[in-house]
């Protein structure tokens, strides 16, 4: 028996630092993420996250004081939204203090805006776009949801867009100014955030396309289904 217990110490021993060190690396990758964010200027900001071992007969339930919050974890509280910022000091305080945080970008201004559908149809609508030749840049995905991020856009601008459009898919959202996304590696209620499409490595600042451009593509998606159904319905 001792000499049993002499082999599997050194084991039991070297699994629990594993442990250790790989929960402390899941700790800091969203410091990690919201730093690199703030070098390309994107502001960002903790979100409220989850409260931890408690769930709602729907999942999860959201740090927030709303009981029936619709998007646990997935949106700013305290700070709230207009505190994102691009300063490193700042950010690596916030996850200090709360390193399971999620990641909240702050959309619109100079930073990226997004627009979003539907998880099924948003890997439909990457494969049509795909097959058009359209260049995208880095696409967030949940669970439940797809983003696409595109170069920022007014509000003006994108009610004079939608308003020439004989139709829109109406599974779209425009996540713009005064809006939000949430940021890889986060989790929410729905799940955990990855990227779909990543951004280039090394890249100084991940190129962007034009909403219009995203936007022709996805109607032209929408209505060349023959039939006339559309790969953008849920």
């Amino acid at each position: 028996m001792r000499e049993i217990l002499g082999i599997l110490g050194p084991l039991v021993r070297r699994g629990r630092r594993r442990r250790l060190r790989l929960r402390r690396e899941v700790l800091t990758a969203r410091l990690d993420a919201a730093v690199t964010f703030a070098e390309w200027d994107w502001p960002v900001l903790p979100g409220v996250g989850l409260r931890a071992k408690t769930r709602t007969a729907a999942g999860p339930a959201c740090a927030c004081p709303d009981p029936e919050c619709a998007v646990p974890g997935a949106h700013p509280y305290d700070p709230g939204l207009l505190a994102a910022t691009t300063d490193e000091r700042m950010i690596r305080w916030w996850w200090t203090r709360r390193p399971e945080a999620p990641v909240v970008l702050a959309t619109g201004g100079g930073a990226p805006c997004a627009v979003s559908l539907p998880a099924v149809a948003g890997a439909r609508a990457l494969t049509a776009l795909d097959a058009m030749g359209m260049r995208l840049g880095p696409v967030v995905a949940t669970p439940t949801r797809w983003s696409i991020l595109v170069a920022p856009y007014g509000l003006e601008r994108l009610g004079e867009l939608l308003y020439a459009k004989d139709s829109v898919p109406s599974s779209l959202r425009f996540h713009g100014e005064g809006g939000y996304l949430l940021l890889p590696p986060s989790v929410a209620g729905s799940g955990q955030v990855r990227w779909e499409r990543a951004p280039l490595a090394g890249s100084a600042r991940p190129w962007l396309p034009d909403v219009e451009a995203v936007v022709d593509a996805l109607v032209e998606a929408s209505t060349s289904t023959p039939g006339g159904g559309s790969r953008l319905t849920y």
